[in-house]
């Protein structure tokens, strides 16, 4: 399978050679995993022309929607070889990897708010156990950062006003972590593709789903046929890496290092902030209408589910040294911030 994998980079090497980083061009070919029409990857397009300012013309970033070059669970593989330049990706992708990966990636019911998650991947250690994580399974990446920009809004076609709601549920959820830990809970994960989430709601195949940002899923139409979404979400919030080939870092000044590591900084804090505002446009708006009846869970449920998660997390942990690493980097973090107690 890995040379299988190594022949298809070894093609793309080929087909994107022109366009790879170069020490003249200096422009860096990163691939996302965003949709070409997300808006998020808009932001961060428009962003991009901020780092060219910030280097006087010196250093340039295109940001690739997902599967541009390479498909999606191989950017690292990808940044490793040099194909591209480096990634903006979603962790959990690679959950398959190690285990680390999930707990990094999406840590199911952790966080309260996407400025806690930042905070922790730059402040409180993640970053640092993401690089070990990628120095251990694939050496050649360097991480610049990591972070989520929004909580994923639950979408929902029946009430489920608390914890004790979720009892009985069908919920779509990812396999792994998330789905263990809305069974742990008492629901029934059912693992469905994100393309068929919509028709899975209408049919009756799930009562709930694992699904996006309300702004995301207001866009895709989700709230036509779920009509109790709960906002802001009580699961999921997807952590993004950014990282860059280490031969490409290497190569670069450190004005140009700082100026990149700045740069992803206020990106992602603006992102969130304006992610944030347009969810909040978008709630306020649905209200208005009355047409769906939007829940927010209680802080205490919101306290009593993190602590059932807790379980599925250490069990997470046992799985390797990583993992270990990874779960008591959260633990420690959340201690000292007075998410768990």
């Amino acid at each position: 399978m890995f040379g299988r994998k190594l022949s298809i980079l070894l093609v793309a090497v080929l087909i994107v050679s022109a366009t790879a980083f170069t020490a003249s061009a200096k422009t860096l070919k990163v691939q996302t995993s965003y949709g070409a029409g997300d808006f998020a990857l808009k932001h961060m397009q428009d962003w991009a022309e901020k780092l060219k300012v910030m280097t006087n013309g010196d250093l340039a970033i295109e940001l690739l929607p997902i599967r541009a070059v390479v498909p999606h669970k191989e950017t690292p593989e990808a940044v490793a070889m040099g194909v591209l330049d480096g990634d903006f990706t979603a962790i959990s992708y690679f959950a398959g990897r190690d285990r680390s990966f999930a707990l990094i990636g999406d840590l199911t019911a952790g966080y309260d708010t996407p400025d806690q998650l930042q905070t922790f991947c730059m402040n409180g250690g993640g970053k640092e156990v993401l690089q070990k994580m990628w120095d251990k399974t694939l050496p050649g990446i360097h991480v610049v950062g990591c972070g989520a920009y929004s909580r994923e809004a639950l979408v929902a076609k029946v009430p489920i006003k608390g914890l004790a709601d979720l009892k009985g549920i069908k919920i779509r959820a990812p396999e792994g972590l998330a789905s263990e830990v809305f069974k742990r809970a008492g629901a029934a994960p059912v693992a469905i593709p994100g393309s068929e989430i919509y028709t899975a709601l209408e049919k009756g195949v799930v009562d709930a789903a694992d699904s996006s940002a309300y702004i995301n899923n207001d866009a895709r139409g989700m709230h036509k046929v779920a009509k109790y979404p709960l906002y802001p979400g009580i699961h999921s919030m997807p952590a993004m890496q950014f990282t860059i080939g280490q031969r490409v870092w290497d190569k670069l000044t450190d004005a140009e290092k700082a100026a990149i590591e700045t740069w992803f900084l206020a990106c992602r804090t603006d992102l969130r902030r304006m992610t944030d505002i347009k969810d909040k446009e978008i709630v306020a708006r649905d209200r208005a209408k009355g047409e769906l009846t939007i829940i927010d869970w209680p802080q205490a449920d919101r306290d009593a589910f993190r602590k059932i998660a807790v379980g599925a997390w250490e069990d997470y942990a046992k799985a390797s040294p990583l993992a270990k690493e990874a779960y008591d980097a959260h633990i420690k973090f959340m201690k000292e911030t007075g998410l768990l107690k």
